[in-house]
């Protein structure tokens, strides 16, 4: 398995196959959360996936216009393959969970595994920026890495009542014959 292809010659280059990356990460992820919010249950939840949905697009945006700006007009997108096995895995899991609120805890952890890969990358794209001395770059970037973090921190909250009410004892009812 190649980490990398031939033609990553230096760190532009390398920056630029990244943001193709994370440009098809966050359209991927525009496509997944209205099926998050349809399948929460807890309102706080899906409000926070709405919320977040809104900041995916707008993630869509920065990222295209960073990619505009890094290949004089291109934005084509590469296929990031970590988001795409943590939405099947999500999908997987979603599918699963027959109780509503082992569902919801569920979607929180796939979210925050998410997040946690966008944190990642955004994290390393806007150093990368940085050192490329692309400054207008490294800030829009690090303005998704704040509002990932965030996303990240309300699912944290979020969660904190969602996982206790999966925890409760399930009563389990039978009717005599």
């Amino acid at each position: 398995m190649k980490l990398f292809s031939e033609n990553i010659e230096d760190l532009r280059t390398l920056y630029i196959a990244n943001l193709k990356k994370a440009l098809d990460m966050e359209q991927k992820i525009t496509k997944a959360l209205p099926t998050m919010i349809e399948k929460s249950t807890d309102p706080q939840l899906a409000t926070a996936f709405r919320n977040h949905l809104t900041e995916t697009q707008g993630h869509v945006a920065k990222v295209e216009s960073i990619l505009r700006d890094a290949t004089n007009g291109n934005a084509d997108t590469s296929t990031c393959k970590a988001i795409s096995a943590l939405i099947t895995e999500a999908e997987d899991n979603i599918k699963d969970a027959g109780d509503t609120s082992i569902r919801d805890i569920t979607l929180i952890a796939s979210a925050q595994q998410v997040e946690h890969h966008e944190i990642a990358v955004y994290g390393t794209l806007r150093t990368w920026a940085e050192l490329l001395g692309d400054d207008d770059a490294a800030d829009l970037l690090d303005s998704i890495l704040d509002e990932e973090k965030n996303a990240d921190e309300l699912l944290s909250t979020i969660s904190d009542s969602v996982n206790t009410t999966a925890a409760e004892p399930k009563t389990v009812t039978s009717t005599a014959v």
